[in-house]
């Protein structure tokens, strides 16, 4: 008998996985993760793109299956899970798996909630489903990411790892919703490999269309795995074939023992980062440090100069062009400023130290802030390059206009596993996402349901106080 290809493989694993077998560790991880996309989609049901996206949903209809976040009406799951995916991937504040630089719940948890409603699931099969698709999400980005030259080998291709691996995981999460067996799943992965895509040229050179990706991918797993149920079948080499997905995205450069060493013995999930701040990651040390030398009694108005030191393949992202990064004209643009996110950690504050309300347009031109960020220089240092990508490390050092100087290191991510987030305090991070939407017993309600997301017979809880919100 053949040995079993890459795809059986992790068909198998997601088909046996369940809410009793699967770690204490990794089902309280996912509780988190659910509530944390709920509360990003929320807050996000107020842009353009994602009125763009609802109203899309709107129009196509269909069968009654899940709720889209915003939209008053069900909709066909698939369209739920896409419209669901915009939303939490829209804001820049979902988590992020290092060093692959994913951010698999924005596809997967809308995939798992929308098949799962439609499905009648009980809170403990979604936790399962959600564990397994963000495993898989997670090893297959690990397979493409070079370890000797610290990068992922999609983002060296233009693709968007996260909305391609997403496709992929999301079709496992929703076929295992769908109960179907480890052959079915294997399926509706193969399926899904077909309709994995996305670009991340705006990240260069502007658009809004990043903002779809992981709603595509939610929409593509939810699909595929629909198909497999239906009968239509994937290949078996679908990942590791002549013409598979590793050869097609990747030249056939990739790394088979990230797919399956410790598979089902070693869980990544709980290692996932959260974000505590809507801001890239690259910044978020930057930021701590800031708020460490407020908090340590630095005034902002007696600031000559900052110089914020972060790993030198960051830079680019956060500190370059300077003059660019010093005066941001949106509130996006500010998400991606070294000079602007240190400027907002001595400044401003909210939920978990900064939120939403720290990236405004209008803060973004402020002229006290505008003043402060040239005084902000952007540069790298060698010894946070030894910790990169494993951490987003920053150094920053301040001298005052009486020739002081005052320096703070933080080389740990806040909201990763050596400084991890608390149920309290990712529930304070959904409460100021939320209450742009919702009020507050709608969100004591879905803090209490998804931090007992594995105890509820059904999961329509979740997502019921979140129905006709734009």
């Amino acid at each position: 008998m053949p040995e079993p290809t890459l795809v059986q493989r992790l068909a198998r694993f997601t088909a046996d996985e369940t809410a009793d077998t699967v770690p204490d560790d990794v089902i309280a991880s996912v509780r988190q993760r659910v509530l944390d996309i709920l509360g990003i989609a929320a807050a996000a049901t107020a842009l353009p793109t994602s009125r763009a996206a609802l109203s899309l949903v709107a129009d196509q209809g269909g069968a009654p299956h899940a709720r889209a976040i915003g939209l008053a009406h069900k909709v066909p799951a698939a369209q739920a899970a896409f419209a669901n995916g915009v939303l939490a991937h829209s804001l820049d504040y979902d988590d992020t798996h290092l060093p692959s630089v994913l951010h698999p719940s924005a596809s997967v948890v809308p995939a798992a909630l929308a098949t799962a409603e439609r499905t009648a699931a009980s809170g403990s099969q979604l936790a399962a489903a959600v564990a397994v698709g963000l495993e898989v999400c997670v090893r297959l980005g690990m397979a493409g990411y070079d370890r000797e030259a610290g990068n992922s080998l999609f983002f060296e291709r233009g693709q968007h790892a996260t909305s391609i691996c997403g496709a992929i995981a999301s079709a496992a999460t929703a076929a295992k919703l769908l109960n179907l067996d480890a052959e079915g799943i294997a399926h509706a992965m193969g399926v899904a490999v077909s309709m994995a895509s996305g670009v991340i040229e705006a990240n260069r050179t502007g658009g809004t269309v990043k903002r779809i990706h992981c709603g595509w991918a939610a929409h593509a797993g939810v699909t595929a795995a629909d198909l497999a149920e239906r009968g239509l079948t994937g290949p078996p080499t679908v990942l590791e074939g002549r013409f598979g997905f590793f050869e097609a995205f990747l030249g056939g450069n990739f790394h088979p023992a990230e797919l399956l060493d410790g598979l089902g013995e070693r869980w990544e999930v709980p290692g996932i980062f959260f974000k505590p701040y809507p801001a890239n990651h690259f910044t978020h040390a930057g930021i701590d440090a800031a708020r460490r030398l407020r908090a340590g009694g630095l005034d902002p108005d007696d600031v000559a100069g900052l110089h914020l030191s972060v790993a030198a393949p960051t830079v680019r992202t956060i500190g370059e062009p300077i003059e660019v990064k010093r005066a941001p004209d949106t509130g996006y643009q500010a998400q991606f400023s070294g000079p602007y996110t240190v400027v907002a950690g001595l400044l401003g504050g909210s939920g978990l130290g900064l939120g939403l309300d720290d990236f405004t347009d209008e803060l973004a031109g402020d002229p006290r802030r505008r003043a402060l960020m040239q005084r902000v220089s952007v540069g790298s240092d060698p010894r946070l390059d030894e910790i990169f990508p494993w951490q987003f490390p920053a150094v920053l050092r301040a001298v005052t206009h009486d020739g002081h100087e005052r320096v703070e290191e933080v080389l740990v991510n806040r909201g990763g596993p050596d400084d991890p987030l608390s149920d309290d305090e990712l529930a304070r991070k959904f409460s100021d996402n939320a209450a742009r939407a919702v009020d507050r017993d709608a969100i004591d309600r879905i803090v209490d349901t998804a931090l007992r997301l594995d105890e509820l017979d059904d999961t329509d809880a979740l997502t019921a106080p979140l129905a006709g919100i734009t």
